[in-house]
């Protein structure tokens, strides 16, 4: 199971690693807190009236198209888009939106659904989002509330089963080092390198390199990732910047989508190279 905030985020985070594991067999379920309604139009060919209009429902369409090039399952929490607040100061956040809920009372629902998908492996964002927007954020705070209460048989009586998952992943999808790997093999290959900016701003903030435990080899699926990325035709140029690393150099220079281990229930050293590593054992002895 994959936790996102809005639609678009399982493709940019980790989709590679889920269309490995659905291609192995594995039942793979996105859930997607909040329907994107105060998205940005990120693609300059989609940026018209009629598109700002029907958002919401576009952006439901969008993820439809990209759940099935992925060939996941997936669900919505159902929740209101906080938006990006800007300005200084920050704006409130509007009434009623996702970040503004009791987080107990937020991660009912995903515990139902924990419940009824049972997954061994749970993925989602590190305590800061990934990146600070205030969707990120909260669903950190509520897929850790979900995954310590689906288990536990005293809470949430009336959600079904109780269900507990083995193991809890941050998705760590930049690092100084993949970032530095790209950067010199493009220049290397004699092509223009987009990250020049990107490697000057990380002198000014935290490397969450060194928080990867976990490198999932996963390559070949580099090209699925990225048809459904173009499905979120709304939030992603294919002209644009996501696009601009040669595919075959990405696939040399950085074959691996990243995570941190940040909750095992099961006996699995570090580093891993499997996000079912320790679950696989556990399930065949039993």
């Amino acid at each position: 199971m994959a936790v996102h905030a809005h639609p678009d985020d399982e493709s940019s985070k980790g989709a590679a690693t889920m269309a490995k594991y659905v291609a192995e067999g594995v039942d793979v379920l996105v859930v997607t807190c909040t329907g994107g309604e105060r998205g940005s139009v990120l693609n300059p060919k989609m940026d018209r009236p009629e598109v700002w209009a029907n958002i919401g429902e576009i952006r439901r369409a969008e993820m439809d198209a990209a759940r099935a090039i992925l060939g996941v399952e997936q669900a919505w929490l159902g929740f209101v888009d906080s938006g990006l607040p800007e300005g200084d100061p920050l704006p409130p956040l509007p009434e009623g939106c996702f970040a503004l809920q009791d987080v107990e009372a937020a991660a009912a629902p995903l515990v139902r659904l924990i419940r009824q998908f049972r997954p061994h492996v749970i993925t989602t964002y590190d305590e800061e989002g990934g990146y600070p927007h205030p969707d990120h954020i909260m669903t950190h705070k509520v897929t850790v509330a979900a995954f310590d209460a689906a288990g536990d048989p005293e809470r949430h009586p009336d959600l079904g089963e109780p269900w507990q998952p083995l193991k809890l992943y941050y998705d760590i999808g930049f690092s100084r080092g993949k970032i530095m790997a790209l950067h010199e093999a493009m220049l290397a290959a004699g092509v223009a390198s987009p990250y020049e900016e990107w490697l000057k701003r990380w002198e000014e903030r935290p490397d969450k390199g060194p928080r990867i435990t976990t490198r999932v080899e996963c390559a070949e699926y580099f090209p699925v990732r990225d048809d459904a990325l173009r499905a979120h035709a709304t939030q992603i140029d294919p002209d644009g910047f996501w696009f601009q690393v040669p595919m075959d150099l990405q696939q040399r220079a950085w074959p691996t989508e990243d995570f941190q281990l940040a909750r095992s229930l099961v006996d699995s050293p570090l580093p891993e190279s499997d996000l079912f590593a320790g679950v696989r054992e556990t399930a065949h002895a039993r």
